[in-house]
């Protein structure tokens, strides 16, 4: 699974927890979730669950509290899923 896939996957994810849509116009990798997106922290931990059920890998608490943009999120999930990390 490429980053671009990635990327994709995880704006996806994201997306239904941001209430104004407009922000994920320009999103990027340096797009920030808490504070670009809006999103607040209790929902994080939900985006966090969901990228595990999606992606099939577990993200130990002290990795999630790193993921703070879009690009820290791909970054690590593309490290976990190319070094076959996954659940099971």
């Amino acid at each position: 699974m490429d980053k671009e896939q990635i990327f994709n996957d995880v704006v996806n994810i994201i997306k239904d927890y941001v209430k104004d849509k407009t922000k994920l116009e320009n999103v990027g990798m340096e797009t920030s979730i808490l504070d670009d997106l809006k999103v607040n922290s209790a929902r994080l931990v939900d985006i966090i669950i969901q990228f595990e059920d999606t992606f099939d890998i577990e993200i130990e608490d002290d990795d999630a509290d790193n993921i703070r943009t879009i690009g820290d999120a791909v970054n690590y999930i593309a490290g976990r899923v190319d070094a076959g990390q996954g659940v099971g």
